[in-house]
């Protein structure tokens, strides 16, 4: 997936990789162990910031951010089972429902987080990301 992941992020200013011991360390702040896909996002970039093929924006966090950011956010407050792991930089969060077998991507609007609100952006992380290349 490391060429592909490449090629779906080739517009994005991004981050060195995230190690493993750093990966296992925010695992633990969060208790939950991250999708396979996502760690091997994480491997490649540890965040970053940019466009995703023509039409899409997208702001990814750092591993070691996600517990904090999702704290301040109150996010398990506003909406239980939320994993916010970045934005489309104009009000919307991007994260995994762990609700849900599989952890599906979906879309909430930060200013209004409620599972209401929520849209789906891809059955996997790397769905999400060709979702977001191929947006026209």
């Amino acid at each position: 997936m490391a060429t592909e992941l490449r090629q779906l992020l080739d517009g994005l200013k991004y981050s060195p990789c995230a190690s493993d011991a750093l990966i296992a360390e925010s695992e633990a702040q969060l208790g939950l162990k991250l999708p396979d896909e996502y760690v091997s996002f994480l491997r490649v970039t540890n965040g970053g910031e940019g466009c995703i093929g023509k039409n899409e924006y997208a702001i990814f966090w750092k591993v070691e951010e996600l517990a904090s950011l999702n704290r301040a956010y109150k996010v398990q407050e506003y909406a239980p089972g939320f994993l916010i792991f970045g934005s489309n930089g104009g009000g919307e969060a991007y994260g995994f429902d762990t609700r849900t077998e599989g952890w599906p991507i979906v879309r909430l609007p930060v200013v209004v987080m409620s599972w209401t609100e929520a849209r789906p952006m891809g059955e996997s992380f790397a769905a999400f990301l060709k979702l977001l290349y191929e947006a026209e």
